[in-house]
């Protein structure tokens, strides 16, 4: 029984050649990001902004128009309601109230007795969830120093295990992938709350792997083939490890792909972030990261310090 190869040995892809569009390219697309950020804003959740969440489930299939005429008859500003998963399952958001705490809780007796006259039958509350602003601020620094922290701690174990040379490819990288993923939800829409802060760290930590793979491969590279240019170099090393690569992400896509379309409206975004993290980490580890090595100049004598004496002997020409 033959095994499956989505890329054929002996593959020899010019990916080092490309390097100067690309970076342009991504430099461009995080220059946008950046813009898109300041201009038009994230779409924040609840978790972050503040408000009022409820998820009922009512007797029968919910009437979305008709519950979303009564709500907004209540004055409570901007209303949204969804599906949650079934038919008969709706989540319904309602913006942060002026008043503090006291009116957060007055409108949602207001949102409940409303949908107990509207919804034939009895309605039942399975969650009701009231997120102040005092809350939500603190979730939003917390978030950012999550991010910040698990990026820092992700380049210092980078900067040990190998040449400093991979370390500033891996901390461009990862503010690349972190960056366009911003980029991403401030264009799209999409909900940001927290668990897309969870979603760019595992994309950080996914890119990371993904680095690592193709640095150790060009550290590899470097002790073996001491004659050979740096570009050369790099395009075997990123085309010995691309089938790797590409089995890895095509199977974490598949799964999300799947979380996406069948997961329901709690890990939407989530899922969203994952997808589009998959291909800008694997996209960065080629184009972003390996690029930098060939502007610092990274040689064979800059590695032969971490080879062990038995390997940099066996390498001696």
């Amino acid at each position: 029984m033959k095994k499956l190869k989505l890329i054929p040995d002996n593959t020899n892809i010019k990916f080092a050649e490309k390097r100067v569009i690309c970076v342009s390219l991504s430099v461009l697309f995080i220059v946008l990001s950046i813009v898109l950020y300041f201009t038009r804003g994230l779409n924040y959740g609840i978790d972050f902004e503040g408000g009022i969440m409820i998820e009922v489930k009512t007797p029968q299939v919910a009437e979305l128009a008709k519950i979303r005429s009564a709500l907004n008859s209540l004055d409570l500003g901007d209303v949204g309601i969804q599906t949650f998963g079934a038919p008969d399952d709706i989540l319904i958001r309602v913006e942060k109230q002026d008043g503090g705490d006291k009116a957060q809780e007055i409108a949602v007796t207001k949102i409940k007795d409303t949908l107990d006259k509207v919804i034939a039958g009895k309605p039942q509350y399975r969650r009701t969830e009231v997120v102040g602003p005092k809350v939500s601020g603190e979730l939003k620094q917390q978030g950012f120093i999550a991010m910040t922290l698990a990026i820092l701690a992700m380049v210092i174990y980078v900067w040990f295990r190998f040449e400093w040379q991979f370390g500033v490819g891996t901390v461009l990288a990862l503010i690349h992938d972190a960056t366009l993923t911003i980029g991403f939800f401030s264009i799209t829409r999409l909900e940001f709350n927290l668990s897309v802060v969870a979603a760019i760290l595992t994309i950080v930590g996914y890119s990371m792997n993904d680095s690592v793979v193709v640095f150790d491969r060009i550290r590899e590279n470097l002790r073996k083939y001491k004659k050979m240019g740096l570009v050369d170099l790099i395009n075997l090393s990123v085309n010995e490890t691309l089938s790797r690569t590409i089995m890895t992400a095509m199977t974490t896509f598949l799964a999300l792909l799947a979380l996406f379309f069948f997961g329901g409206e709690v890990i939407r975004a989530f899922s969203a972030a994952m997808l589009f993290g998959v291909f800008i980490g694997t996209y960065s580890s080629i184009y972003v990261g390996a690029p930098v090595l060939i502007w610092f100049n990274l040689r064979s004598e800059d590695v032969q310090i971490q080879a062990p004496s038995g390997a940099a002997k066996k390498n001696t020409p």
